[in-house]
């Protein structure tokens, strides 16, 4: 046959095979028998195997995956993904409406449409489309940059590798989900199972898992699906509303999901998100609410986005899963600054499509609240449905007399002695403690602190299993020969580690400091210490009363301070970091300036538009500070939602309040 015969008839059984994957995937219309389909697809490989100069990426046959990689690349998103701010009641969906109306000086007569749809509990991606194939893929990470999968999502059939239709742009940048259908997780697990390997504990993780592996083979076995959403660029297309975007990606051969509507009034959105509750255990995917978005995309833009999330969406949640299981164990967990934090072990039970079989407690005075006792009957929810928690007992079903529960004496870990202050109780064995280490090591690795890419907590719990390290400065000991024989390492991983750790050497003092996790002493503290200082030596030889003096830091940040550097054991472990080749950069003194110089502020509640951190810097660079407590001398205590006791305080004290809004205009943003 000659070879453009060929090329016409591979492509013939490329398009008849993408029309059938359409009809079967996206549409749920399927037009031929499984016998059918896989003749033709057998009669496509077969062609392309013959003719491997006529294979093409986009080709049906190129979703079985390919061969495994040492590890996932970073993926920079063409936009930040942003996060949507969660609302729960219809008292919050009215308040969002009526501060839109308020931004964009709408009248609450004026019209305004949002189209709704529902809050998949999946995994958010970025997909893109060149010239209308697929190109490439990655997960949504921070919201700036991921781990790029494209060879696993290429593997998942209801994503079309290549568009139809008219007027596709060059380039096209979508946001989507990943998930897990509810009937193949439930096929997924039973064949673990049965292979005698460990389930899933629910669809989301089993889809962030087949997700990130790291051979696409493993990938294409797993019954994965998506739904792409969101329009994040599009080359020479400007649609002017979110509906007509969905209708467009739908006319392409996208498969986005039915179940969406447009909303002409808050009740008609209120509906929807009661209708969907209702329907929510039937659906093959798991949902944990509905999303709302102004459905004028120009109206959006104007509208814009806080650090986190967008002004002109959110998320109406559910109310939490609730079941009722049974307490078979308190146990206590060992935080990394000696924290112990009781946890019940319970029966397990299914939440919500998630087994639990543990729950947090929080400390003493919430299990005496409670009054939470061994063999209790208790009602768990899933906090924000991620977090299971106990909620309630039934001390009705309580038949036999048992002994309330009190917090050990000793360390459970360590077998140091354990005080009290306050609610908390605290382990005082510090780097004796194999629990407060492993969790000292992951925080110094974080990326606020020493920022050691790759040192997350499963390669920690590896490398302590494996006696590699006994404590942070042992990271600086570790070589490459002893990370190859652990598993899942790789030339490339284990370099990449290396290097981060290699690299962390340089990290700024304050990193160093608020990395050495002392308690009281976090990022903001942390650089006003050593703004102070500027060096590590004077701030270990430093007394009490000096460090009192810096402004901001308190009579218990100072005290905690010193008694760190005071510690023979803590003493010693800095000087094997400092002998280990880690040099922090010392800070010189920075001399404030700013319109906001001399004026000190405190944070108290949630803000929508940044983070309490970023806050703090921006003060900071405008000539003011942040600082923990209120005093008289505070200028302004700035009130989020939800404010705490410093919010009295102030009152009390007759201390400068803003809201966020008025704290936004003052610091020009």
């Amino acid at each position: 046959m000659p070879l453009e015969s060929v090329r016409r008839k591979i492509e013939a059984l490329r398009e008849e095979i993408r029309r059938h994957d359409f009809l079967y995937y996206i549409k749920d219309k399927p037009r031929i028998s499984d016998a059918q389909y896989d003749a033709l697809f057998r009669e496509l490989k077969e062609l392309e195997e013959k003719y491997p100069q006529l294979l093409s990426a986009d080709s049906p046959t190129q979703r079985v995956g390919g061969a495994p990689v040492d590890f996932l690349p970073k993926f920079k998103h063409r936009v930040p993904l942003l996060s949507l701010e969660s609302l729960f009641t219809e008292a919050d969906v009215q308040a969002f409406d009526k501060r839109i109306r308020k931004e964009v000086d709408m009248s609450s007569a004026s019209h305004l449409s949002y189209l709704v749809e529902p809050k998949f509990d999946g995994l958010s991606v970025e997909v893109v489309y060149r010239n209308g194939v697929f190109h490439q893929a990655g997960t949504r990470g921070d919201g700036e940059t991921g781990e790029e999968v494209t060879q696993n999502v290429k593997t998942i059939k209801s994503l079309p590798l290549k568009l139809s239709g008219k007027d596709i742009p060059k380039e096209l940048h979508l946001r989507g989900e990943v998930v897990m259908t509810v009937k193949g997780f439930e096929a997924l697990n039973k064949k673990l199972i049965e292979e005698g390997e460990e389930p899933f504990a629910n669809p989301r993780n089993a889809a962030s898992g087949a997700l990130r592996q790291l051979d696409s083979r493993i990938t294409a076995k797993r019954p994965l699906d998506i739904y792409l959403y969101g329009l994040l660029y599009a080359e020479n297309w400007r649609p002017k509303t979110q509906e007509e975007v969905l209708e467009t990606l739908s006319s392409w051969g996208i498969r986005i999901n039915p179940v969406h509507k447009k909303c002409d009034s808050l009740q008609e959105i209120c509906d929807f998100h009661a209708d969907l509750h209702q329907k929510r255990d039937h659906l093959d995917y798991e949902i944990d609410g509905i999303v709302a978005k102004v459905d004028d995309l120009s109206l959006q833009e104007s509208l814009g986005a806080r650090t986190r999330s967008p002004r002109w969406a959110f998320a109406y949640k559910f109310e939490p899963r609730k079941e009722i299981t049974t307490v078979e164990n308190i146990v206590v967990q060992v935080g990394r600054q000696g924290t112990l934090t009781p946890v019940a072990i319970l029966k397990p039970v299914d939440v919500g499509g998630v087994t639990v079989s543990r729950a947090t407690l929080h400390n003493l005075d919430i299990i005496q609240k409670l009054d939470v006792r061994l063999g209790d009957e208790v009602k768990v929810a899933r906090a924000g449905d991620v977090i299971p928690e106990v909620i309630e007992v039934n001390h009705e079903s309580r038949k036999d007399k048992i002994e309330e529960f009190k917090m050990p004496l000793k360390c459970p870990v360590c077998g140091s002695k354990v005080v009290r202050e306050g609610v908390f109780f605290f382990c005082t064995g510090g780097y004796t403690c194999r629990a407060q280490v492993k969790w000292s090591i992951i925080h110094y690795a974080s990326r606020d602190a020493m920022d050691i890419e790759g040192l997350g907590r499963e390669t920690v719990d590896l490398l302590i299993e494996k006696g590699l390290i006994k404590n942070v400065a042992d990271l600086y000991t570790i070589k490459k020969t002893d990370l190859l024989i652990l598993p899942g390492f790789k030339d490339k991983k284990a370099q990449n580690l290396l290097d981060g750790i290699e690299a962390s050497k340089k990290r700024s003092l304050s990193r160093f400091l608020y990395g050495l996790g002392i308690r009281h002493v976090g990022e903001q503290i942390a650089r006003l210490i050593c703004n102070h200082f500027g060096s590590l030596g004077k701030m270990e030889r430093a007394s009490l009363e000096e460090i009192q003096n810096i402004d901001g830091v308190g009579p218990e940040i100072a005290r905690s301070l010193v008694d760190y550097f005071r510690d023979a054991r803590n003493q010693k472990l800095v000087e094997l970091l400092l002998g280990r080749g880690v040099t922090p950069q010392h800070e010189a003194k920075k001399t404030p300036s700013g319109p906001l110089l001399g004026k000190t502020f405190v944070f108290t509640g949630e803000m929508e538009s940044m983070s309490r951190p970023e806050a703090s810097r921006k003060i900071e660079t405008l000539g003011g500070r942040a600082i923990d407590s209120v005093s008289k001398k505070t200028d302004y205590v700035v009130a989020g939602a939800n404010p705490g006791s410093k919010f009295d305080k102030a009152k009390k004290l007759g201390v400068t309040i803003l809201d966020e809004k008025e704290f936004l205009k003052m610091i020009g943003s």
